[in-house]
């Protein structure tokens, strides 16, 4: 077998790679001599066929396995002795298609190498961790907002007509074709107007009815209707409107801690001011990300697979299409090409992702299994009902595992150099983190 080198050039390789008829019927001969003890043929013991005969039946076969291991094989010896990594999956095809039995095999070989990552000096990078504390208006603010959203309704004054976000008690019998349809009639029934919980259209009439109204309310139900007796149909609703009541926010009391899960309202306030600095620190967090990687990008330059950054930089140009054109939901709108911008954006991020990739690497930086199931568990909880089948599909999927996995290094690996480096805390407040967070957007 020989493997001989036809281009060097940057990252790009070519080899061509022969492999000798002698070679594939050893390794054939050799298949069949393992397998010749077990076999049974008529008119022979078990074990005592033929060698000619057993390469007559199943030689095309074997040879076919072998000369697939062999090619294989001498890939593996490559990558083995060279120490290259490819950046992709290498491009191997066959020369001479011409081939019969008894030729050589002769197979192209092209890839480009992964480059060589230099060293980077993590103790003399510099950065700033922010750090934002609650303040009290902070958590004063959450609690309001929790008490809007546990609000009451009190009765508005007789004669009153109705508003958005109003709660109008109403009696109400549907008719579809002019007859009542099973579970569109309801007594007492307490309706948020603006909720978007009944059918779409319905609300939006009876905004400006009085306690007392009697009103016809006509509405369609959509076409994907759960119902299939009445997707699609319209329908008449008459309507008798029993009281028509204001929001009003909650009182902020122990009560209402209470309906929250906290033992009083100062253990409410601390569960606030914990999740509201856990925010902060998250968001803080981000900011330092981007501290890292900014050093990182100044710090290390290195030639980078063209096929890497080609790829990238067009997954870069279509997803900004797609959120360009958001009416485009297939893929059938042609090639996209990607801007110099976006050219400059995948060499970075190529660039940095092979650094990471290799400092991790060096720091014998692993993914948990915890961690994998933790981050399936959030990711499952988008799909009530689903959660189950979501997990079993990421499970069964190598892919949909790498996608979740990455990010989760990444963060491990952005953690080890932080610990690396001299990092000094800057106390702000959350307009000015705020600002921070929304300067990662910008750039």
């Amino acid at each position: 077998m020989q493997v001989t080198e036809t281009l060097n050039e940057g990252l790009k390789r070519e080899y061509a790679i022969t492999v000798t008829a002698d070679e594939l019927e050893a390794k054939v001969n050799e298949k069949l001599a393992e397998a010749q003890p077990e076999i049974e043929m008529k008119g022979f013991r078990k074990g005592k066929v033929p060698m000619a005969l057993l390469k007559k039946q199943f030689g095309q076969r074997l040879l076919g396995e072998s000369m697939q291991e062999a090619v294989d094989g001498a890939m593996n010896q490559h990558f083995e002795d060279s120490g290259d990594r490819p950046a992709m999956q290498p491009e191997v095809k066959m020369t001479n298609e011409d081939w019969q039995e008894g030729d050589d095999v002769k197979v192209e070989m092209k890839y480009e190498k992964l480059p060589d990552v230099p060293e980077v000096d993590l103790a003399g990078l510099k950065l700033e961790k922010l750090v934002a504390k609650a303040q009290d208006a902070d958590v004063d603010e959450a609690l309001a907002n929790l008490a809007e959203s546990a609000q009451n309704f009190e009765d508005r004054k007789k004669g009153t007509k109705a508003k958005d976000g109003d709660q109008v008690v109403i009696d109400f019998l549907g008719k579809v074709d002019g007859e009542p349809f099973e579970g569109g009639a309801a007594e007492d029934y307490p309706l948020v107007l603006g909720s978007n919980s009944f059918i779409p259209g319905f609300e939006e009439q009876l905004v400006g009815v009085k306690e007392g109204d009697e009103t016809s309310v006509e509405v369609t139900f959509p076409e994907e209707y759960g119902a299939e007796n009445l997707a699609g149909k319209p329908a008449v609703f008459d309507v008798t409107v029993k009281a028509v009541k204001k929001p009003v926010a909650a009182e902020i009391n122990d009560e209402l801690a209470q309906k929250y899960g906290a033992e009083d309202l100062e253990a409410l306030k601390g569960q606030i001011r914990e999740r509201l600095e856990a925010e902060y620190e998250g968001a803080a967090r981000q900011v330092m990300k981007r501290q890292v990687l900014d050093a990182l990008d100044d710090q290390v330059q290195f030639d980078l697979p063209p096929s890497l950054v080609d790829a990238e930089a067009k997954q870069i140009a279509h997803q900004l299409w797609h959120e360009e054109n958001p009416e485009h939901q297939g893929h059938d709108h042609g090639e996209i090409e990607p801007s110099d911008e976006q050219i400059k954006l995948a060499e970075r991020r190529v660039r940095l992702g092979l650094l990471l990739a290799e400092l991790g690497q060096k720091a014998e930086v692993q993914v948990t299994d915890a961690e994998m199931t933790q981050a399936i568990m959030n990711q499952a909880r988008q799909y009530p009902g689903q959660e189950r089948a979501f997990f079993d599909f990421v499970r069964q999927n190598p892919q949909m595992q790498q996608q979740m996995r990455a990010p989760i290094f990444e963060d491990k690996v952005i953690d080890h150099i932080a610990e690396q480096a001299e990092v000094t805390e800057k106390e702000i407040s959350k307009e000015d983190l705020q600002k921070e967070v929304e300067k990662l957007d910008d750039e």
